[in-house]
């Protein structure tokens, strides 16, 4: 292995590292929490490094962002492909994707709530941005019937996360959260009668 491989390596290893901290610091104690201060006596690293890899918090809460969209695009797609029949993957995709944004609410808000340094809904974006939201439209893509099925995923899409902030805040009762999916996939894919 050469000098610089290893150097690489390693400067892979400490931004991993950077970014991990972030996010587990944003969990435990929410974005606010996490500055380049923090986050550095978190790592045992200098200011002057994080600042070597990253330009600021922000950039920072995008590299978490793509982590996250990478993550939610292999859960939604390990549920819609174990799912039998049209309207059962459109449910497993409707769960995995609100039990995402509820299990990591700190996650969910650096991809869908705070501002990010990424250009979303652009066919020549990065694949990681595209792969979550191909997920959903493979899920309904079936159900489309004469509407523009990229148009429908985004109605779909906007209902799960509508769903999923508005329990989050508690401005809905999370108790009906099954009850609600429920209800959304069934406008969007009737039981057969």
């Amino acid at each position: 292995m050469t000098i610089e491989t290893r150097r690489e390596r390693e400067r892979a290893q400490r931004e991993q590292m950077i970014v991990t901290a972030a996010r587990e610091l944003a969990e435990a104690e929410g974005w606010e929490a996490v500055t380049t201060r923090r986050l550095a006596a978190e790592i045992e690293y200098s200011q002057p490094v994080l600042y070597s890899h990253f330009k600021g918090k922000g950039a920072i809460m995008t590299a978490v962002a793509v982590q996250g969209f990478e993550e939610l695009a292999v859960e939604v797609r390990a549920a819609r492909t174990a799912a039998r029949g049209t309207r059962e993957a459109l449910a497993a995709v409707a769960a995995a994707y609100t039990d995402f944004a509820q299990k990591r609410p700190a996650l969910y808000d650096a991809m869908f709530t705070h501002a990010v340094d990424l250009t979303f809904a652009s066919p020549d974006g990065p694949a990681y941005l595209r792969d979550g939201f191909d997920e959903l439209l493979q899920a309904v893509r079936p159900l489309a019937g004469d509407d523009d099925p990229g148009i429908l995923t985004e109605t779909f899409w906007a209902g799960l996360h509508g769903i999923a902030m508005l329990e989050r805040s508690g401005r809905l009762p999370a108790e009906a959260h099954d009850h609600r999916l429920d209800l959304l996939v069934g406008r969007f894919a009737p039981a057969a009668g």
